[in-house]
Parts: structure tokens; C-alpha cells; sequence
């Protein structure tokens, strides 16, 4: 795609503020890190402006770019998780006890944290559904467009990550505002 005129950038322009949130949220919630969120999203957009012809509509570009995001967000994830292990001794490190006398915006980021650490814990495919499904806004149908798998199989996935989560997060422990 060509920005050569203005109605291509009129439509780059459109396409660009309907899908970066949710492509955002989605690569956010695979990596946890806002900034890598950020260039992930960027990434995908300089593809798609490179990719050679033009998807018929909005609905098959946000297919293509979720794909891209999903995809560029686990090789990020893949290789995050190659470091961690090369630099494991390094980087253990004994966690610090939170002062529980703390205010309440002090909980919430724990709780945040909390939630963010449960995440990350998840297997990728596991993860990936459900972040897609509770930060994207994305259906069960949407997802296993995406995901090219079946819906049944989208729904199995968000149901076990839902499961992981309760798991792995003690209810009492969490403050919800």
C-alpha cells in the first residue's frame, strides 16, 4: 500500500485510530511491557503499509494486523523467555514485603501486579486467548479467525486460562475498585 495520495493516507489514518487499541491491548497483555507494546504495534503497522495489496475491508485488515500482533508478540515472548533462562542466576533476586498499611491506590497496583505476574505464567496459547477475549474485545469467533483455530477451541482455551487464573490468584489478597 502506497501513501502516495490522500485518500490512501485518509485511509492509512482511519485504519490506524479504529485497530491500534485494541492491537495495543492485545500485544500489551502477551508481553507485559508497554513499551515493547508500543513497537510491536509499530511494526505491524510499517507491514501493512508495505504489504503489496490492499485487504478488501476494515474487518479483514483487523484480522491481518491481530495476526501480526500475535505473532510478533510471542516471538517477543519466545525471546524474553530464551534470555530469562541464559540470565536466571542473575536476575534472581529475594522480593521485598508491601507495608500492608498501604493506601488504597498502592493495593490497586499490586493487585495490578498480581494480575499482570498470573498472566505471565499462563502457557502463550492459553494467554493469548484470553487476552484477546477480555483486553481486545474480540468474540469467541473473532479469536479463531485469528488464531485460525476452531471457536470450540477458543472458548476450551479462555475456559482453562480463566481456571489457571483462579489458581494462581488468592481472591483475598486482591483489591478491585
Amino acid at each position: 500500500m502506497l501513501l502516495s495520495n490522500d485518500g490512501a493516507r485518509r485511509d492509512f489514518d482511519q485504519v490506524y485510530r479504529s485497530l491500534f487499541p485494541t492491537l495495543f491491548r492485545v500485544a500489551y497483555r502477551i508481553c507485559l511491557d508497554q513499551g515493547l507494546a508500543e513497537d510491536i504495534c509499530q511494526e505491524a503497522f510499517m507491514r501493512y503499509l508495505r504489504r503489496p495489496a490492499a485487504l478488501p475491508d476494515l474487518d479483514q485488515t483487523r484480522f491481518w494486523l491481530l495476526r501480526v500482533v500475535r505473532n510478533l508478540s510471542l516471538n517477543v515472548e519466545k525471546r524474553r523467555k530464551r534470555e530469562f533462562r541464559a540470565n536466571r542466576d542473575v536476575t534472581r533476586a529475594p522480593r521485598s514485603t508491601r507495608d500492608e498499611t498501604a493506601d488504597g491506590e498502592l493495593l490497586r497496583a499490586e493487585t495490578r501486579s498480581a494480575v499482570q505476574s498470573a498472566l505471565g505464567s499462563l502457557p502463550i496459547n492459553l494467554r493469548t486467548a484470553l487476552v484477546m477475549r477480555e483486553y481486545g474485545g474480540l468474540s469467541y469467533r473473532e479469536i479463531a479467525a485469528v488464531l485460525r483455530i476452531s471457536e470450540s477451541n477458543v472458548k476450551v482455551r479462555v475456559f482453562r486460562a480463566r481456571q489457571r487464573l483462579a489458581k494462581v490468584l488468592d481472591p483475598s489478597s486482591l483489591h478491585v475498585s
